[in-house]
């Protein structure tokens, strides 16, 4: 009787431990739930269409591919690693049962690489309808592009500035056409240094990213005003927190404590298919087809943080870009 009665005792506790698991396996998917985002819901087809994507190759831009080539568009992955963008446009193809999956070389921090990008397109094209200025780096080491510019504003936004001004002229001519450039949430701690924009004087990685971020806000406002009487469109958004190689840099930079700390929160954070979610809906989401020069987050439209919104700042970071990439007055 007493060995029942001990026995008793200790299995008591385990419906309450059961219920502890339960509930917090219940928050914890609640958690990851939440943190997964909006998904984009539309069913729109792209069938005829060519859609550009910079940086298709890994994280959310290869996800984002696979999704455009899933809806019949022709895809275009602009890369700069060609062996790693072959195997992934092969994966896509694969995933989206779309052979339409064509690779090109894009090196963004080479503006000769950039136009002859755009030449190839030009060249090759007859349609773009919808390019995503998807590629980016983020809190690399100070590093300088082949012109020159620190490494994140010129990749991240120069790069970018300057393929989307060559390849206007047919997104004008493929009219509806839609611009997705993808910043982040760290642009609402960022500022353009005009008199330090290469952050020659004070070099900080997360410093320099913000700034590249907030350009890539900037230049869509500036880009919507410019393209008013045209039916091409502009959007910037930001993924989320997402599983992708874009934090190689300051990953191994980070004390072995924080790494500690942080290594369980990755359960929580976006996959690259949630992360690409905002991507997707600004390119196809038939509700915007009006709206130009926004900011999305979670497939819904948020406001950037005021210094996005300064219609001043991004007429002066357009008129340095250009002089900065040696954009002419005809383009």
């Amino acid at each position: 009787m007493r060995a029942l009665a001990a026995a008793s005792s200790f299995v008591f506790p385990y419906p309450k431990t059961i219920a502890v698991v339960t509930v917090t396996g219940l928050g914890l998917f609640g958690v990851k739930k939440w943190m997964a985002g909006g998904v984009c819901r539309s069913k729109a087809r792209l069938d005829g269409k060519t859609v550009l994507i910079t940086g298709g190759n890994t994280g959310i831009g290869k996800e984002t591919a696979v999704d455009m080539a899933r809806r019949g568009a022709r895809v275009i992955l602009a890369c700069r690693d060609m062996d790693r963008a072959n195997k992934a446009a092969e994966d896509v193809r694969k995933k989206s049962g779309n052979d339409n999956v064509i690779v090109k070389k894009l090196d963004l921090a080479s503006l000769q690489s950039v136009r002859q990008l755009a030449k190839d397109i030009l060249g090759s094209e007859e349609r773009l309808d919808v390019l995503i200025n998807n590629a980016g780096i983020m809190s690399c080491p100070k590093w300088q592009t082949e012109d020159g510019f620190e490494m994140q504003f010129g990749v991240n936004h120069l790069g970018h500035f300057l393929l989307t001004n060559c390849l206007l002229d047919l997104l004008k001519k493929s009219e509806p056409s839609r611009i997705v450039n993808v910043s982040s949430l760290a642009h609402e701690r960022g500022q353009i240094y005009f008199d330090d924009i290469n952050q020659d004087k004070d070099y900080r990685p997360w410093k320099s990213y913000s700034q590249s971020k907030l350009a890539n806000v900037l230049f869509t406002k500036e880009l919507a005003n410019r393209l008013q009487d045209t039916k091409v469109t502009t959007y910037s958004l930001h993924p989320g927190v997402i599983r992708t190689e874009l934090g190689r840099h300051f990953w191994p930079t980070m004390p072995l404590w924080k790494r500690v700390v942080y290594t369980p929160l990755m359960f929580l954070i976006k996959s690259p298919t949630e992360g690409a979610q905002t991507t997707i809906y600004c390119a196809v989401e038939e509700s915007l087809q009006n709206e130009s020069g926004l900011y999305y987050s979670d497939c819904a439209p948020k406001t950037a943080a005021p210094q996005g919104l300064d219609d001043e700042a991004a007429k002066k970071l357009w008129d340095l870009s250009a002089s900065m990439v040696g954009l002419t007055k005809s383009q």
